[in-house]
C-alpha cells in the first residue's frame, strides 16, 4: 500500500482545534460549560476595554485612572477585529472538534459562547458609545445567557446549519439580541 491509500487505524487528535474550541480548557469545567465560556469572554472583554485613561488632577498634580471600563475608537476597532477573528476561527475549530468527537454540538465546545458574548459587548460599544459599569457588564452576561438558552427566532434555525456554522451562528444571534436588549435596558435606565 502506498501512503496515500493507507487507511489510518486511529484518528489523529486535533490538539490545537480542541484547545481553541474549549477556549483553553474552560469548556472542560464541570456543570454549565457554556456559562463558564461566557464568563471567560466577559473577563476578556473587560480586560480589553479597561483603559487606564489617566487624567490629571490639576490641583494636586496627580494622575488618576478613569472610573469606568470604556473603549476608544482605536481600541474598539481592535476589539471588533479580534471578535471577528475568533468567530471565523471558531467555525473552523468547532467543526473539527465536533467531527473528532462525532457529536453534532459538543457541550465542551465553548468558543461559540465566547464569540457570542463578545458580540454582545462590542456591538453595544460600536453602535452606542457609552461606558459600562459593573451592573451593565453583569446584565450583558445574563442577557446573553438567556438568549443563548432560549434561542428565539432565528437562532434555533441557525443552529441547524451544518458543522461549525451551526455551532457558532446561534450564539452570534444571541449576542445580537443581548446587545439590543442591553441598550434598551440602559436607555430606560433599568440599571
Amino acid at each position: 500500500m502506498s501512503p496515500e491509500t493507507e487507511i489510518p487505524t486511529k484518528r489523529s487528535k486535533p490538539h490545537i482545534s480542541l484547545l481553541l474550541a474549549t477556549w483553553f480548557g474552560v469548556g472542560y469545567l464541570p456543570k454549565a460549560p457554556g456559562t463558564w465560556g461566557s464568563a471567560a469572554a466577559v473577563a476578556l472583554a473587560m480586560l480589553s476595554s479597561w483603559r487606564l485613561d489617566l487624567y490629571v488632577d490639576h490641583r494636586m498634580g496627580v494622575l488618576h485612572p478613569s472610573p469606568f471600563f470604556t473603549t476608544s475608537y482605536y481600541t474598539l476597532n481592535i476589539q471588533v477585529l479580534a471578535a471577528f477573528m475568533i468567530s471565523v476561527i471558531g467555525v473552523i475549530v468547532a467543526n473539527r472538534a465536533a467531527r473528532y468527537a462525532q457529536i453534532e454540538d459538543p457541550q465542551w465546545v465553548v468558543i461559540d459562547e465566547v464569540s457570542g458574548q463578545l458580540i454582545t459587548y462590542y456591538l453595544f460599544f460600536f453602535f452606542w458609545d457609552s461606558p459600562l459599569n459593573w451592573k451593565s457588564w453583569l446584565l450583558g452576561f445574563i442577557l446573553f445567557r438567556i438568549f443563548d438558552i432560549w434561542k428565539p427566532f432565528p437562532a434555533r434555525q441557525l443552529e441547524r446549519l451544518p458543522g461549525g456554522w451551526g455551532i457558532m451562528a446561534d450564539d452570534w444571534m444571541a449576542g445580537i439580541y443581548a446587545a439590543i436588549a442591553l441598550r434598551v435596558a440602559l436607555h430606560f435606565r433599568v440599571l
